[in-house]
């Protein structure tokens, strides 16, 4: 299979499982059986099979949990599903990239969840560039202040080494990055 077709793949997966299981069943938290989910996705891409979804697990990237015969995506759900994370005690900082226009927003009013079940952030600038980058050439880094965050009662849960998650975070917590920063 070509890289190519993975990436699809991924990307329908992700929509399957975040956002519309179209009529598969799902669990509370987020898990669908794999033979399943294989069953839909193969409608579009009939080579795909299990290891493929082992294949696109893999990484400190993983955008999903496979266990028992099933799969769920660990983030990004804009359906209704509760996903037990790890809760982060250490973290200091984090990132969020957005356009110039979302982050003028997002340093008066805050971050906010804006349709998915929780608030994305990245362990490091470079995740950050990464995830701005999907909406703008020239991203905004903005930094958060997690440890002063959480000393005042925000939660951090910790998706993957890269994805940490929250919910609405005040803009008193959050900085733009200077350009000597990155």
């Amino acid at each position: 299979m070509i890289a190519m077709n993975l990436v699809a793949v991924s990307k329908y997966l992700s929509y399957l499982l975040r956002h519309n299981p179209e009529g598969l069943p799902i669990s509370k938290d987020g898990f669908i059986p794999i033979e399943d989910i294989l069953k839909k996705i193969r409608k579009r891409f009939p080579n795909v099979d299990e290891k493929i979804l082992y294949k696109l697990n893999e990484g400190s990237k993983s955008r999903f949990e496979i266990k028992n015969g099933r799969i769920r995506a660990l983030y990004g759900h804009t359906i209704p599903v509760e996903i037990p994370l790890e809760i982060d005690i250490d973290v200091e900082i984090l990132y969020h990239g957005t356009t110039k226009e979302a982050a003028e927003k997002i340093l008066k009013e805050g971050l906010k969840r804006k349709g998915r079940r929780k608030v994305h952030l990245s362990s490091t600038i470079q995740q950050a560039i990464r995830v701005g980058k999907r909406r703008t050439k020239n991203p905004v880094i903005l930094k958060i202040d997690a440890e002063s965050a959480r000393n005042n009662g925000i939660v951090f849960e910790k998706a993957n080494d890269l994805v940490y998650l929250s919910e609405e975070i005040p803009p008193i917590f959050i900085s733009k990055l200077s350009n000597n920063e990155d």
